[in-house]
């Protein structure tokens, strides 16, 4: 299996806990240590994973942090747990007073479900205030995937880690940064972008005049990159299933076995793009590769590892009429919603979810 996917399961683990976990401890080991385990260390062998480590601070001793990954017997990361029903905000300080006493070089603050990772790229043995990476195991972003490998028992390298660290820092923050102008353009920005485009006086009335003209658009220009983006997917899907239905045309011919039901089946424009939006709904929680389609007379199946019996939902897009069915254990046939098109998909985003969670979590048992 897939790192990615081992990290789906223990999302998927995650999400049926959380509300059950009371304390710290249960937090600890239900979910903060599998974290660990996953990435390759024996969190049950005190020669590399150490728990309750000693920190001194001054002249207060006794002080813990709870865990600390070993490199030839020095720490080289520090690891502070919280309960899973806790932020994070306020803890940072008590993991900055333990990194400078120590040797090591990154220090971790979670709770199970969100995971900061901290080094010391603004000023050295003093740990940055500033996380390069934050981790959430609830809403895995397949970015972070490669960089969070990094930190396996078996790839870790503390020099090759520390030098992407500042990249990922920055380029973090300048993504904060652009998605809070997109949403509430600031006056510097404003006037940096009519500098440019611009030749009058950048006066307070005339940089307010512009500030709905920058949102709108830069509103418009990242929908036009997404859409060139679904565009090209839905187009490769098409000539995708195009070859599917050739090789299987071929098939049934070469077997003689082509029927008068098959040749009435032809899969719509509309229900490939319904198909695309799914994928493209599904992708950060799910390997979409696990995301097919089956289609019938009257409605197109999309289906968990093609298996007819693990329907993720039914779409009937033709007709006046146009609807989703979701799979329901008190329904044999589902329920229903009627939707205008299928862009209407996306405000379904939990329910799908929900259906490729059941087959998952049927894998895992």
């Amino acid at each position: 299996m897939d790192f990615i996917d081992q990290l789906k399961q223990l999302a998927t683990r995650a999400d049926q806990l959380k509300d059950k976990i009371a304390t710290e401890e249960a937090t600890k080991t239900s979910l903060i240590l599998p974290f660990f385990q996953l990435l390759g260390y024996d969190v049950f062998n005190p020669m590399e994973f150490v728990p309750e480590y000693t920190a001194d601070v001054g002249i207060k001793k006794g002080e813990r942090v709870d865990y600390a990954i070993l490199q030839e017997e020095k720490p080289v990361i520090l690891i502070e747990a919280k309960w899973c029903g806790e932020a994070l905000e306020s803890h940072d300080s008590q993991l900055f007073r333990y990194f400078g006493t120590t040797p090591a070089k990154f220090a971790i603050l979670t709770n199970g479900l969100t995971y900061r990772f901290y080094t010391d790229l603004d000023e050295s043995n003093k740990m940055d205030l500033v996380p390069f990476m934050e981790f959430d195991i609830q809403n895995i972003k397949e970015e972070f995937v490669p960089e969070l490998k990094k930190f396996q028992k078996s790839n870790l390298d503390i020099d090759a880690i520390f030098s992407s660290a500042s990249d990922l820092k920055y380029s973090n923050a300048i993504k904060q940064l652009l998605t809070k102008q997109l949403n509430s353009p600031e006056d510097a920005f404003i006037n940096y972008l009519l500098s440019e485009v611009y030749t009058g006086r950048h006066t307070q009335p005339i940089i307010d005049k512009f500030r709905d003209i920058v949102k709108r658009a830069l509103t418009q220009w990242v929908n036009n990159i997404l859409n060139e983006k679904f565009q090209n997917a839905m187009q490769n899907a098409k000539q995708e299933s195009t070859v599917e239905d050739q090789v299987a045309a071929t098939e049934t011919i070469e077997s003689g076995n082509e029927t008068t039901e098959n040749s009435k089946i032809v899969t719509s424009l509309a229900e490939l793009e319904a198909y695309v939006i799914v994928k493209t709904i599904l992708h950060e929680n799910v390997n979409t590769d696990c995301i097919t389609y089956k289609d019938t007379e009257s409605y197109l199946g999309i289906l968990y590892n093609g298996n007819t019996r693990k329907w993720i939902c039914r779409l009937f897009l033709e007709g006046a009429k146009k609807s989703v069915v979701f799979p329901d254990t008190e329904n044999a046939n589902g329920t229903r919603y009627y939707i205008d098109g299928v862009n209407d998909l996306y405000q379904y985003k939990e329910k799908l979810l929900d259906s490729v969670n059941r087959f998952m979590q049927t894998e895992s048992n």
